[in-house]
């Protein structure tokens, strides 16, 4: 029996939000499969479906659409992984717990895609000034994530440890790309791990 469920159209605002958010997820798969020298916006607005007007319509230029993407990835990321933070195991556990989601969001498909950019920006001055405030507003808006999960603990040191981890997973993540040792990453977690916990409890 054919369904006679009238279809809503969708406004004017859903479609322009869809239509960014295509260019955004087709700007993540370039920098990640052919990375940001070969990654033009007629490769991207191919890979979205849209015209490269559409492109226009969103962002002013090259560098922002790039900043824009990281910034759609993280908080895409962030709804997936740091959204449980209040669900990890109270005292030193936590520290541990989240530790472990700060490297699955920081490795992968994040990692790739800001190496990339990182990389072009130290010769890029537009895609820098475009890609610095983007990364510290990210950086604090997930650090109060995991303050708000610290509890009690001193906001000094809960703000080092986040630190010293997003710096960590973020080298290891490096690592990661230029095929390094897979076990001796797995080994400076765990170490990383058990350091933090000592000094979440003040040790």
């Amino acid at each position: 029996m054919p369904d006679t469920t009238p279809r809503r159209h969708r406004t004017q605002a859903e479609r322009r939000e869809r239509t960014r958010a295509a260019l955004l997820d087709a700007t993540i798969d370039c920098l990640v499969e052919i990375g940001y020298a070969r990654t033009s916006v007629q490769e991207i607005c191919a890979r979205a479906g849209v015209s490269k007007g559409a492109v226009q319509h969103h962002f002013t230029d090259k560098a922002e659409l790039m900043a824009a993407a990281i910034e759609h990835l993280t908080e895409r990321l962030k709804a997936q992984r740091l959204g449980s933070m209040a669900d990890l195991p109270a005292g030193p556990e936590r520290v541990a717990a989240a530790i472990d989601l700060l490297w699955e969001a920081y490795s992968g498909t994040l990692s790739t895609a800001v190496t990339e950019l990182w990389v072009a920006a130290r010769t890029d001055p537009e895609l820098r000034a475009a890609m610095r405030p983007v990364d510290r507003a990210l950086g604090r808006s997930v650090l109060e994530n995991i303050a708000a999960a610290a509890g009690t603990a001193p906001r000094e040191r809960v703000e080092t440890l986040f630190w010293l981890t997003v710096n960590l997973t973020r080298g290891l993540a490096l690592d990661a790309e230029l095929g390094g040792d897979p076990k001796r990453r797995k080994q400076l977690i765990e170490e990383w791990k058990r350091l933090a916990v000592q000094l979440y409890a003040g040790g």
